[in-house]
Parts: C-alpha cells; structure tokens; sequence
C-alpha cells in the first residue's frame, strides 16, 4: 500500500483544519473506561496547536441511528477527556456543520458524525459541506480507514487540500513492517470466535508468516478438522474444509498451523475447569483455553520470533479460570526480542489486563482497520488521500 502524504512541513497561523480522529471510545454511565485513543490524538492535535491553526475535531462514537442526535452517543464527555489530557479548553459544537467560529489555536470538537444524515452513505453532499468548514483536511483515524464514510472518504475529494495525520502514517508504518518486509521467523496469531469472520486474514497469513498460532473457537475448528473429538465446543462445521486447506503442506502457503497439545475445559455441572490432553476432550465438554504443555510450545514460538503479530485471545480470558492461555501468551511476546504489533479489541484489552503494554513494540488504535489490513485489502479511506494527492 502505497504511503498517503503527510501534514504539511510549514502550515499558515490561522488556516482552518478539519481533523479526523478516532475517538470511538468506550463509555459507561457518562464514563469513560479506556481513554487511549484519546491519548492517540494528542501529539497530532498539539503539533496542529504549535501552528496556530484554528482545528475542528471528528469522530464518530458508537452505533447510533444515522441522522438521529442521541444522548448514549454524545461526544460531550470526550471533549471534557480531551481538555483535560491536553491541559487547557476544548469547544463542543452540537451544530456544526454550518460553520464554526473558533480562534487560532483553538480546539473544537464535533459532535458524533453519525448524527449526520449521509455520513455511513459516504454522501457526496455531506462530504462536499464538511468539506467547506477548512483549508486543510487530515485524516488521522486509523481505526476508520477502512470504512469510506462522508468524514473519511466524500470529505478528502472535495476539501482544498487533504493528507494523512501522524498517527495514520505511522500505523501504516507499523503493519508494513510487520507483514509485508517481516524480519524472520514471523509468528502470527489469530484467535476468536469464528473461523468466518477471518478468512481473508487467515489465507494471507499463511502465506506470509512462518508459524500461525490459532486460538480461541478458531482454534476449536481447526482441531475439529484434525480429526480431534473437541466434545460439545465452540466451532463452525462449515469452515473444515478451509481449516484443512490451511494445514496442509502448499508451495503457496508457507506457514505451519501448530494445533494446542493439550487444552483446559468447562465441564458439566461443575465449576472446576479440566485439563486434557487434545485427543482426550469428551462428550459434554467445552474447550475454553490452551493448557500448560500448549503454553510451553507456543511461547518457545514466540521467544524465537523476529517479528510478532497478534490478534485474538487464546481463550475466554474475561474468565480467571481461562485467562492463563492468553496470559502466557502476552507475557511471552513481552519478554521475546521480537518486534510485536497487537491489534483488535479483546486483544488490547488483554495486553491492559495483565499489564504488559509497555513491552509491545506498537499496540495498533485500529479493530476492523487492523484485520483488514492483515487480510491484504485496501483501506479506502487511504486511498482516497492517495488519489487526490496524485
């Protein structure tokens, strides 16, 4: 993917600026519980203030109804979370897209885009009046670069000038360094859920790493297609044939798919988990984590990495019980020498849990952005900047 340009060496005292951050962050009971995405923006919105531009802040928050203003999904208490990080004065605008008055300096934030009518439609005429409140367009919200939006899409094709913010660059730095010029062995781990909401990024890196570690009811399945009785748990009958696919020996794919050695399980009527061997699993049983030998194998794994990147819990880690797969896992990563990248939201959530983020090379701001990147696909929100910049 090719690199959007970036902010402007020299930018004119005063010139209106239209940042688009990604502020999407995680409230409860008017509070927020996870403020780093607001600490993401930080250096772009001061390195914007040392200029003396006058910088209107968006961001979506949540999923409201298109067009509809919502309490839930009110950005109010983020533009307090602002003022305080950066130490001074952040406006809001409920109305905004009519104009703004602000002083050079200054820093605004929008109310949620999503209370725009147009704004998921990725509405030319939306774009075109967003548009009009600046002199400068920056798109700054990796998290939302994969979605073309009336604020990260139809807005760069018609503001006097678009670019990428730091941290979109910087993101994009990251991924490429990790997937497609990897300093070897690449270790990639992919958990979850579902086999079927990450094939594409499952085809892509088995082609690329040079071990993939599946977990959680991904893990499940690939068991299942092994030949592994894996009793009453978590799995999808209809990914078995893909799950082969991927195991099997191929000039394409290069990665090798190590399937847990032993595992912990839920059993009926009782609270104590169990520990089996991955051929021992029985009926009535649920896979719920990776058991000790499988730690063991999977952080020597990690521990001969270059290059690490990390998507997915290995289990259901919100439950002590079945915490210790995952938590191996982030420990080994944070004690290995490999660079490591870890994206997605459990798996951010994971890295805070066991309090290990100072020792990961880059924690990506990015969910569906990450997993669409890792599956090879353009961001258009990226392609965009790249096209009206040509």
């Amino acid at each position: 993917m090719t690199m959007p340009p970036g902010l402007p060496g020299k930018l004119k005292p005063g010139s209106r600026v239209l940042l688009r951050t990604d502020l999407n962050v995680p409230i409860e009971s008017g509070r927020i519980t996870a403020d780093e995405r607001i600490r993401a923006s930080l250096p772009t919105i001061r390195r914007l203030q040392q200029a003396r531009c006058r910088i209107l802040v968006m961001s979506h928050l949540g999923r409201p109804r298109e067009g509809q203003h919502d309490v839930a999904a009110s950005l109010k208490p983020v533009a307090a979370a602002l003022a305080e990080r950066l130490g001074e004065p952040v406006g809001f605008r409920r109305d905004w897209i009519d104009g703004v008055n602000s002083r050079p300096g200054s820093v605004t934030l929008l109310e949620n885009v999503r209370f725009l009518k147009g704004e998921t439609g990725n509405s030319d005429a939306l774009g075109r009046r967003m548009a009009a409140l600046c002199d400068l367009y920056v798109m700054d919200a990796f998290g939302s670069a994969h979605r073309a939006h009336a604020s990260t899409h139809a807005v760069a094709q018609h503001a006097p000038r678009a670019c990428a913010g730091p941290l979109l660059r910087r993101e994009l730095r990251m991924l490429q360094r990790a997937l497609e010029n990897p300093v070897r062995p690449l270790v990639a781990i992919v958990g979850g859920a579902k086999v079927s909401t990450k094939i594409e990024v499952l085809e892509r890196l088995a082609e690329v790493a040079d071990e993939l570690i599946v977990g959680g009811g991904i893990a499940n399945t690939f068991m299942a297609a092994a030949g592994l009785d894996i009793g009453d748990s978590l799995h999808e009958p209809k990914q078995l044939a893909l799950a082969r696919q991927l195991m099997a020996p191929s000039s394409k794919r290069r990665a090798t798919v190590p399937l847990p050695r032993d595992v912990v399980c839920e059993i009926p009527d009782s609270h104590e988990p169990v520990i089996r061997e991955a051929d021992g699993v029985c009926q009535g049983e649920r896979i719920m984590d990776v058991g000790p030998k499988t730690r063991k194998h999977y952080g020597r794994l990690v521990k001969s990495a270059r290059t690490v990147i990390w998507n997915g819990p290995l289990g259901v880690f919100e439950d002590s019980r079945f915490a210790d797969g995952t938590e191996a896992l982030g420990r080994a990563i944070a004690a290995s020498q490999a660079f490591s990248i870890a994206g997605g939201g459990d798996t951010l959530a994971a890295v805070g849990s066991f309090r290990i983020k100072s020792k990961m090379s880059y924690l990506s701001t990015g969910g569906g952005a990450f997993l669409e990147y890792a599956a090879g696909r353009a961001l258009p929100a990226v392609e965009i900047l790249n096209t009206v910049a040509s």
